[in-house]
C-alpha cells in the first residue's frame, strides 16, 4: 500500500477544509485512483474558471490549509513523482495532510492558485511548517542536504502553546490543565454587559449568573417552606418572619466573588496567563484581544480552544431591551422584583419562577407551546403542576409582543401586551419585573471564526466539531455551550476541556462521553434525570419494547407537615430487549440532584431493573423507591399512595 496506515486527506469544501478520515475519501471523488502512469479523467467543461471573489476565496482556504498544518502535500493519486514524495514522508515517520487534487470537484482550481502561490504548476507541491520545499526533486533535495529535516523540526514562533478564548467552567478546566502538563497558555476572557449594564469576573455563567446563584437562591425559598413546615414539627416562634432580598443578594454575590477570586488565584499558581479582554481572529493563528478601554493587543498560538458560551435571547419586540430584565441581572439585582412575570418554559424560566414564589412573590409564567422542552413531558407537567399548588400562575400559549412601563423606579411597574398563539385574543398585564428566558444564543458571532474558516451553524450560531471537540479548522477546538448538538452543563464542559488538554498534549486518548449525562431541575420540588425520555426511548427503541416502572411516593419528611401524598413520582423506562436495562432515569422530589447523581453511575455500569431489584435500599429516604419498584404502565395499576 501506498501508506500505511493512511494519513488524513483533507476535503476542500466551500465551507472550509474538512478532515476526511481516508486517503482519497473526499467529495467529488469520481471513483477508485487511476493507476501511476494514467492521466484521469479531465475536469468538466468551465472547470477552474473561478470569478475574482470566489479565487480569492479559495486562496485564502488554501493558505489556511497550509497555515495550520506541519506538512501539506498537493498531490494526485495516480502521479508517481507524488508517491515517490508520500512515500518519503512515510518512512521518516511523519503525518501528512494530503489533498488530491485528482479527487475532488475543484481540483483544477486548486492547481491554478497553487501555481499563483508558488509559481509551480505541477504536483507534487510540498508545504513543511508554512515554507514551500518545492517538488518530487527540491524535496528530495532538501532531504540529502538535511533541509528537511531542520524545517521539520522547527516550529513556527508562537506566543503560546494555547489561547483559550472564554473563561468559564469549561475554558478555565482545560487552561488549567493544559498548563499542568507544562504548556504556556493564555486565558481571554470579556463580559460583554448586559443592556441592563451587568457584567461580571471570571468564572463564567455558572459560577456568576448560572448555577451557583440558582442553587443558592433555590435554597433561600426552601428555608421558607421549611419555617412553613417547622410549625407542624413543634417549633414555636411569634415573631413575623420576612425576608430581605439585600440581604440575601449581598450574601450571593459575597460568594460569588470569592469564587471568581479563587479562579483568578488557581490561574497564577499555575502559571496561565489572564488578559480581561475580548479576543478575535484576525488571521490564522493570531487573535486580536481587546479591552475595556478599546487598547488592544495582539497574541499568536499553536492551539486555540473556543469556550464563549452563550448569553441569554431577548424577544425583539417593544420594550424587551428597555425594560426587562434576564437571568445576567437577576441575581444581581439591587432591590426586590415584586411582582413578576417570567416569559418561557425553559429550566432558566421554571427554576426562577420557583425561587421568586418560594420568597413570597407573586409569579406568573407565560408559555408559548410546552414546559421543558426535551425533556420528558409526563414529568415537566408534573413540575409545572407542583408548582401551581405553591401558588405560581400560567399563562399557557401566549407570547409578549410589547412590554410599556408605566411607573420607573425600583422595581417600577410595566404593562406587557400579548397575543394568542393560537388565534387573535390579546391580553393585558400589569408586573413590576418582566423575566425573560426564552432561550441562550451562542457568542460566536463576533470571533473571527469566518476569517479561518471555522465552520458556525447558520441556524443555531454553533460550532460543529468532531468526537475530540475539534472544529473545521485543525489547531482550533471548542468547548462547552458553543458545541452544536452537545448537552449544555457545566460538569460536561469541565470534563470535556480537561480530557481536550490531555489528548492535546497530555499523550492521552480519552474523550468525553456525552451519553447518559445526568442532569436536575432545580424548581421547589427538583426534577432529576438521565438517559432517554419516554418519548425519545419510544422512538428509538419502539414503544412495544419498554416496560415503564413508575410510582407516586410520600416524603418522610412531609407526612407530619401535612404535605401532599401524590405529588413526588419516580420512573424507570427499561429496554426489554437488553435484560430490561435502565435507559431512563426520572424522579420528582426533594434532593432529586443528589439521588439522580447516584443512580447515574450506575446507569454507566449497566444498571438493569433486577439489579434494582436486588439492592437494599436505605430506610427511610426518597431514594429506595427505586429498589422497590413493581408497578408498569402497561398494567395500568394505580400508584396512589394511602398511606406511609
Amino acid at each position: 500500500p501506498l501508506l500505511s496506515p493512511s494519513p488524513p486527506a483533507f476535503n476542500l469544501s466551500q465551507e472550509g477544509l474538512v478532515p476526511s478520515r481516508r486517503l482519497g475519501n473526499v467529495r467529488g471523488a469520481a471513483g477508485p485512483p487511476s493507476p501511476p502512469g494514467r492521466r484521469a479523467r479531465p475536469p468538466a467543461p468551465g472547470a477552474g474558471r473561478l470569478s475574482g471573489a470566489a479565487r480569492e476565496e479559495l486562496r485564502r482556504r488554501l493558505l489556511g490549509l497550509i497555515e495550520g498544518h506541519r506538512v501539506v502535500i498537493f498531490s494526485k493519486t495516480y502521479c508517481p513523482h507524488s508517491t515517490r514524495v508520500k512515500e518519503l514522508f512515510s518512512s521518516l515517520g511523519v503525518d501528512c495532510n494530503i489533498l488530491e487534487l485528482d479527487q475532488v470537484d475543484e481540483g483544477a482550481s486548486v492547481q491554478e492558485a497553487l501555481s499563483e502561490i508558488t509559481s509551480q504548476r505541477t504536483v507534487p507541491s510540498v508545504f513543511v511548517n508554512r515554507v514551500h520545499v518545492g517538488g518530487c526533486d527540491h524535496t528530495f533535495q532538501a532531504h540529502q542536504s538535511g533541509l528537511l529535516q531542520q524545517l521539520l523540526q522547527q516550529d513556527p514562533a508562537y506566543d503560546y502553546d494555547l489561547i483559550v478564548i472564554g473563561g468559564g467552567s469549561g475554558g478555565l478546566s482545560c487552561a488549567q490543565e493544559a498548563a499542568v502538563l507544562g504548556r504556556k497558555v493564555m486565558v481571554l476572557d470579556f463580559v460583554v454587559p448586559s443592556p441592563r449594564g451587568t457584567a461580571w469576573g471570571l468564572g463564567g455563567t455558572c459560577v456568576n449568573v448560572g448555577c451557583i446563584p440558582k442553587k443558592l437562591m433555590h435554597q433561600a425559598a426552601l428555608l421558607g417552606q421549611a419555617l412553613t413546615d417547622s410549625r407542624k414539627f413543634g417549633w414555636e416562634y411569634s415573631q413575623q418572619v420576612r425576608h430581605s432580598w439585600a440581604t440575601m443578594t449581598e450574601a450571593i454575590q459575597s460568594h460569588i466573588g470569592s469564587l471568581s477570586w479563587s479562579h483568578r488565584l488557581a490561574l497564577r499558581e499555575k502559571a496561565v496567563t489572564y488578559v480581561n479582554s475580548y479576543g478575535e481572529f484576525v488571521e490564522h493563528h493570531k487573535v486580536k484581544a481587546t479591552n475595556e478601554k478599546g487598547q488592544e493587543a495582539l497574541y499568536t498560538a499553536a492551539k486555540f480552544v473556543i469556550a464563549t458560551g452563550e448569553r441569554p435571547r431577548y424577544l425583539g419586540i417593544p420594550g424587551d431591551r428597555e425594560y426587562c430584565v434576564t437571568s445576567d441581572d437577576l441575581f444581581s439585582l439591587p432591590y426586590c422584583p415584586g411582582e413578576t412575570l417570567v416569559v418561557g418554559a425553559s429550566y432558566v424560566a421554571l427554576e426562577c419562577a420557583g425561587f421568586l414564589a418560594g420568597l413570597g412573590l407573586e409569579v406568573t409564567v407565560m408559555v408559548r407551546s410546552v414546559l421543558l422542552r426535551g425533556f420528558d413531558q409526563e414529568m415537566a407537567e408534573k413540575v409545572g403542576a407542583s408548582m401551581q399548588q405553591l401558588g405560581v400562575r400560567f399563562l399557557r400559549k401566549f407570547v409578549p409582543v410589547e412590554v410599556q412601563q408605566l411607573e420607573r423606579g425600583l422595581p417600577g411597574r410595566l404593562k406587557v401586551v400579548a397575543k394568542s398563539t393560537e388565534g387573535t385574543e390579546t391580553i393585558e398585564g400589569i408586573y413590576n419585573t418582566v423575566l425573560l428566558a426564552i432561550g441562550r444564543d451562542s457568542c460566536t458571532k463576533k470571533l473571527g471564526l469566518e476569517k479561518i474558516g471555522v465552520n458556525v451553524s447558520e441556524k443555531t450560531g454553533k460550532i460543529p466539531v468532531n468526537d475530540e471537540e475539534q472544529t473545521s479548522v485543525p489547531y482550533v477546538y471548542a468547548v462547552g455551550d458553543v458545541l452544536e448538538g452537545k448537552p449544555q452543563l457545566t460538569p460536561v464542559a469541565v470534563q470535556a476541556g480537561k480530557l481536550l488538554a490531555r489528548r492535546l498534549f497530555g499523550g492521552r486518548s480519552e474523550k468525553c462521553d456525552y451519553v447518559n449525562v445526568p442532569t436536575v431541575v432545580f424548581t421547589p420540588l427538583e426534577y432529576g434525570c438521565c438517559g432517554y425520555s419516554e418519548e425519545k426511548a419510544g422512538e428509538v427503541y419502539q414503544a412495544e419494547n419498554l416496560n415503564v416502572y413508575h410510582t407516586l411516593f410520600w416524603p418522610l419528611e412531609w407526612t407530619v407537615a401535612g404535605r401532599d401524598n401524590n405529588t413526588c413520582y419516580a420512573k424507570i423506562i427499561c429496554n426489554k430487549l437488553d435484560n430490561d436495562r435502565v435507559i431512563g432515569f426520572h424522579v420528582l422530589g426533594p434532593n432529586a440532584g443528589e439521588i439522580t447523581q447516584g443512580f447515574a453511575a450506575a446507569m454507566k455500569c449497566g444498571l438493569t431493573k433486577q439489579l434494582l431489584d436486588d439492592t437494599i435500599g436505605i430506610h427511610p429516604t426518597c431514594g429506595e423507591v427505586f429498589t422497590t419498584l413493581e408497578i408498569t404502565k402497561a398494567s395500568g395499576l394505580d400508584i396512589t399512595q394511602k398511606g406511609c
